[in-house]
């Protein structure tokens, strides 16, 4: 054994020690930390010819790297939809390194099983019935991408030929049709073979929603003439956070043929609190589903999961047709049969820890919390004469620009003066062609205090 990696083992105990005295205070100044880091990363060095052993990469982490992350598993970090990793999921986290178990199957160790159970609790959670199964994936782009894998499978099922086996070249032209998609489905369309331009943008309602008009939606299916296709709907569009009326579009389905996949990354959260539960009322109609964890549940990246009414046809789709993986069987195949992946780390554990710490309750009080932070925003910027909304607050994204010429060159500034300042990082968007900001809550420790730390630094940025 290398002796670096022999002197490790020796003192792997002490070893994570100081990796825990390396992570206290980092977390507690997680407050402190600049939201965003703008400047260059220091000159790349060259691949040691020599380890220096464990202790010493810690040191040379520390001074190279450390102070060149984000803020964002901060309480200001704004930006996307990013959550931040609570107590319980780091533990998990931590642990789900130690164990290292490559939870593609059932054989030689309970891993799967833990992600059955955790699947299932996340079904609960957000009021799916047992006709759904689910798995974890890495992200919300690799959950669609599933859903729509499906979805081309199911397509070929009604036209006679079986796409996992001919290709996508035998179903002809597709047809997915969704209001307000986000970027991700493109990319999905795009790896499955289906194409990005078979994406056919569905009227929405009026000016200022995301949600898609459900008559509109109707004509365009009846313009198919009884050909299948594929809806996407939206449980929380990524620019306000607008809701397609799930139960109207399912009802769709008594007229014409298609697949519901319901994209519910973040929106599907909603289904924690009786306060918000109807915007998602229906979502147990979705044939596919796709919610990402890494954002409002506040586990660390990477890990969001997937959830369908058609296992067979996912088993049609992922399975891995190989002796020493076995072939899929029974009501529970291994893992390995759902997904991309082969090798999958154990990303229900850092979940299974946070839904057993904080249960059902702890994560509707994040929730609720962080939809009266963003009103709390949405009111303050309405206040501003230089600022103004463009959407309303619906639940956790606050969408606003300039108040006067809004154009991309100075919405530009202003979100780099906002990053620049440490105090917050915001993204860019566009919302009916106008140029702007949205300003993105999910972070379990986001508070009063940082939404007025976060409205005086739009004070002085937009001063500027």
């Amino acid at each position: 054994m290398d002796s670096q990696l022999a002197d490790d083992l020796a003192r792997f105990p002490e070893l994570l020690q100081a990796a825990r005295d390396f992570a206290v205070p980092e977390l507690a100044g997680l407050g402190a930390r600049p939201a965003a880091r703008l400047d260059p990363a220091p000159p790349f060095e060259g691949l040691p010819e020599e380890g220096a052993g464990t202790e010493e990469a810690l040191v040379r982490f520390g001074e190279r790297w450390a102070a060149g992350f984000s803020g964002s598993a901060g309480p200001r970090y704004l930006g996307f939809v990013t959550g931040g990793a609570t107590p319980a999921s780091v533990v998990g986290d931590w642990l789900t390194g130690v164990y290292d178990q490559n939870a593609s199957g059932a054989i030689g160790s309970w891993a799967a099983g833990l992600e059955r159970e955790t699947v299932g609790w996340l079904r609960d959670l957000f009021g799916l019935g047992e006709a759904h199964s689910g798995a974890f994936v890495t992200g919300a782009s690799a959950s669609n991408t599933v859903g729509l894998a499906i979805a081309r499978e199911w397509l070929g099922e009604r036209l006679g030929v079986q796409v996992s086996r001919e290709g996508a070249a035998a179903l002809g032209p597709v047809d997915v049709l969704s209001g307000s998609p986000h970027s991700s489905i493109g990319k999905a369309l795009s790896v499955l073979g289906i194409g990005r331009d078979r994406l056919r943008a569905v009227p929405v309602l009026d000016a200022g929603r995301e949600a898609v008009d459900a008559g509109a939606l109707d004509a365009a299916l009846s313009a198919l003439d009884g050909r299948p296709a594929i809806v996407v709907a939206n449980a929380g569009t990524v620019n306000t956070v607008d809701f397609d009326d799930l139960r109207a579009i399912a009802a769709l389905r008594e007229r014409h043929d298609f697949w519901l996949h319901v994209d519910a990354a973040f929106g599907g959260f909603a289904a924690l609190s009786p306060a918000f539960t109807h915007f998602v009322d229906g979502l147990d109609a979705a044939d596919s589903l796709c919610v990402d964890l890494h954002k409002w549940l506040n586990v660390p990246y990477d890990a969001a999961v997937q959830f369908t009414r058609r296992r067979d046809l996912q088993v049609a789709v992922f399975h891995n047709a190989s002796p020493y993986l076995g072939m899929p069987a029974g009501d529970h195949p291994d893992y390995l049969h759902l997904t991309p992946e082969n090798s999958r780390r154990l990303r229900a554990l850092p979940a299974w820890f946070a839904l057993v710490a904080y249960g059902r309750a702890g994560h509707r009080e994040i929730v609720e919390r962080n939809v009266a932070l963003a009103r709390r925003l949405g009111d303050g910027i309405t206040a501003m004469p230089a600022l103004r909304l463009l959407a309303p607050v619906r639940l956790n994204v606050v969408c606003f620009t300039l108040a006067t010429d809004p154009t991309r060159e100075r919405v530009a500034t202003l979100t780099e003066s906002l990053a620049a300042s440490g105090e917050v990082f915001m993204t860019p968007t566009v919302f009916e062609g106008t140029p702007a900001l949205r300003a993105a809550f999910s972070n379990w420790r986001t508070s009063e205090d940082d939404v007025e730390r976060t409205l005086r630094a739009l004070e002085a940025a937009q001063n500027l």
